[in-house]
């Protein structure tokens, strides 16, 4: 189980002050530069207030330029430099991208795709996660490092790899085959076994001999949906078999360590079962990247409040984010005044104790030179680098936030990656379905509401919730239907959803009716599923509007409240969304896509079931978003405008850690707090400060602002 109170080390600051502080950094790539850079690179460091810095992690090739041959002179004048001007290391080992040479003596480590194709050298991760022979290779160099670098005063912690499998997480090779084989043997012991869980009778798939399994590489028809589905969870389950191997092996000679690796909890992200991978780093990490759209924003706050939930709770580390523009999207835009910190700042109201970008200076070649950085291609007379200046001005004065965990929420949403892998394989009702999306719809909702809500995994304690969504949860075990079940009859109120309860952990259809493992405790009955043609939409309780899906729900307990009904199309004048009492609290079911819009519509009757209440004053409700964290005695509340406009809170109290960009004001009055522009990084007005034992009234949150308030917890 993972050590996740083990955070990095890091070292006091050159004023001499105290360790405990939210770090910030960048991943550093040294080697692009001269060393005359170098020296620059340290001074902009200290002024922008980094304290931490990733290395090492594309320097493979520089490491180890031939077999046998190593060279750390340049590695470690980087590591003494960083220390002597205090700032911690948290060294990668360098084994994310294979260097030519390997490649060339090797070329059995390249991953093979499902139609057969060779993955050439050229970009980064060309390596087989399943290889013997790339394993020999990374865990000499894993070594090599640990052994150099063991007690030197500048490692905060290990870096394993960097964002695994980013680019291989599905390799088909013969190395991939064998080990699917072995892993296949692990979970099913027997063929007979294995042979029911795939249902192998259809389509005279039976096996005789565990040589006849290959993974489901590219076949006339659809490949077997549970060897696809186990085909998945292997590929999780190698990747996370090899970062445990680097973690053994650092932890074997630099004990002393914590050991993490940069999760990807973002976007489309699916293919890496985060929450099964949590348990074996000491602390938990996240890259995330804005994707642009109408639910931009929410989408990184639920990315955050998940990667949260993942690491239980306890503090985690940004690894990676950018300060603009990234440069691998169709249309790269700048960031606008104010989204940097805004963007940085809502990761650490999830938790985030570390916040970090890609990268420190702004490549001047290779494939990411349109990638924004700390340092950008002008320089640090800049609008960015005034921006991280200031955003490195205030993680200094939320360094009290540091250590601090999340304060759970009344509401929470059920993620399931493998209800996400398994609700949208091919050979199904609809092949439109999107299960993050149906998630982050109902996490809008929510916000739109004014709603505090956690994003929680299968296996969190569901008892302080009382009210939990669990949207598309289609892999349903009978030991998961039952814990939902106690949870409802103890007095929580479930929320599930259309395509929920419909199979198995071997994706086995529960028979009977929809919705299978979870029909009794809904007390409903659907015959057939309802998708929907694409444009094609139902009227939902007359003012919502329904699409994509639409079951023809029965009611088969007395006990059901039927609470919207369809108002056109094929189920016109039947149950749409029910509910029903279950012990001492009740379990409801959404037949149809509402989507963020109709769902913030349909809530309120949910929510005033569980006696939910929104925990901000009623102006603020859908333009600021509420998160809390706890240490101690106190309560840290973060205030996050979610607009273009400015928005006035009332009725607050508590002390001002920092407040937004653009005039925050707080008090009796409207007396400015000195936090005017700080999260927009112009020069042009006060950073905030730190406000202590002040009675606050209200407080105005200019255009994409932030505020936190410190009080005492309750």
């Amino acid at each position: 189980m993972t050590r996740r109170t083990t955070l990095p080390r890091l070292l006091p600051g050159p004023d001499g002050g105290p360790r405990a502080r939210l770090a910030y950094g960048a991943d550093y790539n040294p080697e692009q530069w001269p060393r005359e850079v170098w020296q620059d690179d340290v001074r902009l460091m200290r002024r922008a207030g980094v304290n931490i810095i990733s290395l090492g992690i594309f320097s493979w090739a520089r490491i180890q330029p031939e077999d046998g041959v190593w060279d750390f002179a340049w590695l470690d004048e980087l590591m003494d430099l960083l220390h002597g001007h205090g700032i911690a290391v948290d060294l990668a080992t360098a084994t994310a991208s294979p260097p030519p040479w390997l490649t060339t003596a090797h070329p059995e480590i390249l991953p093979v795709t499902a139609a057969g194709a060779t993955v050439w050298p050229g970009a980064r991760q060309h390596w087989r996660p399943t290889s013997p022979v790339f394993r020999e290779y990374a865990l000499r160099l894993v070594s090599a490092m640990a052994k150099q670098y063991a007690g030197h005063p500048a490692l905060a912690a290990w870096h394993v790899n960097n964002e695994l499998g980013c680019h291989n997480i599905y390799d088909y090779s013969d190395d991939a085959a064998r080990a699917f084989r072995a892993w296949l043997r692990d979970r099913y012991d027997s063929l007979d076994r294995l042979n029911h869980a795939w249902g192998t009778a259809f389509w005279s798939q039976r096996y005789s001999d565990w040589d006849q399994i290959l993974p489901p590489r590219l076949a006339a028809s659809h490949p077997n949906p549970t060897q696809q589905l186990d085909f998945k969870r292997f590929s999780s389950d190698a990747l996370k078999d090899y970062l445990c191997a680097e973690r053994d092996l650092l932890r074997r000679l630099t004990p002393e360590t914590p050991v993490t690796s940069n999760f990807m909890v973002m976007g489309g992200t699916k293919g890496m079962n985060y929450a099964d991978w949590a348990g074996e780093v000491d602390f938990v990490s996240n890259d995330h990247y804005v994707h642009p759209g109408p639910q931009d924003r929410d989408e990184l706050s639920f990315s955050a409040n998940l990667i949260s939930g993942v690491a239980g709770g306890h503090p985690w580390y940004v690894m990676e984010h950018s300060t603009s523009a990234v440069n691998w999207q169709p249309v790269n835009v700048a960031k606008r005044p104010g989204d940097l910190a805004r963007d940085s700042l809502l990761h650490v109201a999830h938790g985030a104790d570390g916040i970090c970008f890609f990268q420190w200076r702004q490549s001047a070649a290779g494939a990411e030179k349109y990638h924004s950085a700390m340092v950008p291609h002008a320089g640090e007379d800049s609008e960015v680098f005034r921006a991280v200046t200031e955003l490195g001005r205030t993680l200094r004065d939320l360094a009290p936030i540091a250590g601090s965990g999340r304060e759970p929420a009344a509401v929470a949403i059920l993620f399931d990656w493998e209800s996400w892998w398994a609700s949208e394989q091919d050979s199904h009702p609809t092949s439109l379905l999107d299960y993050r999306q149906e998630a982050l719809d109902w996490y809008s909702a929510l916000l739109t509401l004014g709603i505090r809500a956690d994003v929680v995994t299968t296996d969190a304690d569901l008892t302080p919730y009382r009210l939990l969504v669990a949207p598309v949860l289609h892999v349903v075990p009978g030991e998961l239907a039952a814990r939902l079940t106690r949870y409802a009859e103890g007095g929580g109120h479930l929320v599930t959803t259309y395509f929920s309860g419909i199979v198995d952990e071997n994706d086995h259809v529960w028979l009977g009716g929809y919705p299978g493992a979870l029909r009794d405790l809904l007390g409903i009955r659907v015959e057939e599923f309802g998708p929907l043609p694409d444009g094609d939409a139902v009227s939902v309780a007359g003012d919502l509007t329904g699409t994509l899906w639409a079951d023809r729900v029965d009611v088969v307990d007395p006990a059901v409240e039927v609470l919207a009904h369809y108002g056109s199309g094929a189920h016109a004048g039947r149950p749409a969304v029910t509910r029903r009492r279950a012990g001492s609290g009740s379990a409801a079911y959404v037949g149809t896509r509402l989507g963020a819009e109709g769902l913030a519509g349909l809530l309120p009757r949910l929510l005033d079931a569980a006696e939910v209440r929104s925990e901000l004053p009623a102006a603020a409700r859908g333009r600021v978003e509420l998160t809390v964290r706890r240490a101690g005695d106190h309560r840290y509340l973060f205030l996050v405008n979610r607009t273009d406009e400015a928005v006035t809170l009332t009725g607050l109290a508590g002390d001002l850690l920092t407040g937004g960009d653009g005039g925050a004001h707080t008090g009796d009055g409207d007396t400015p707090t000195g936090a005017a522009d700080a999260l927009t990084g112009s020069p042009d007005h006060a950073r905030p400060g730190t406000y202590e034992d002040v009675p606050r009234r209200h407080l105005t949150l200019p255009p994409r602002g932030v505020a936190v308030l410190r009080e005492p917890a309750a």
